[in-house]
């Protein structure tokens, strides 16, 4: 139902295709959002919501698009901003360094055998 989902400018921003309005809510933690705009006609809605700055903290936030009144979800959309993240990449790097190295070590090992 939705596509070109975005967000820029502290905005997610979507398309849809319906020939009718959308009937949509975004919620955070159960709680829906307000400034939901929906825009356009026929065949071509604009949907944008803000996001509220007080939400914004570190960590993992997810938000739910739902139909007004439903607990359908159509789309969700999630940010995650803060320290957790760079410590979480800096292990994920951190194994796949040593995976790699590994890999090099049989490769090293298998091209020495079959040489000799």
């Amino acid at each position: 139902m939705l596509e070109r989902t975005r967000i820029k400018g502290g905005r997610w921003e979507a398309r849809s295709k319906a020939q009718d309005r959308p009937e949509l809510e975004v919620r955070h933690l159960g709680e829906a959002l307000d400034g939901l705009e929906v825009s356009g006609g026929p065949g071509d809605w604009r949907i944008v919501q803000p996001i509220p700055p007080e939400l914004l903290n570190e960590g993992v936030l997810t938000f739910l698009v739902c139909r007004k009144g439903h607990e359908e979800i159509v789309d969700r959309f999630t940010l995650v901003a803060g320290a957790p993240l760079a410590e979480d990449l800096r292990a994920e790097i951190e194994l796949l360094r040593a995976e790699l190295d590994l890999l090099k070590r049989a490769f090293r090992q298998h091209c020495a055998e079959s040489d000799g």
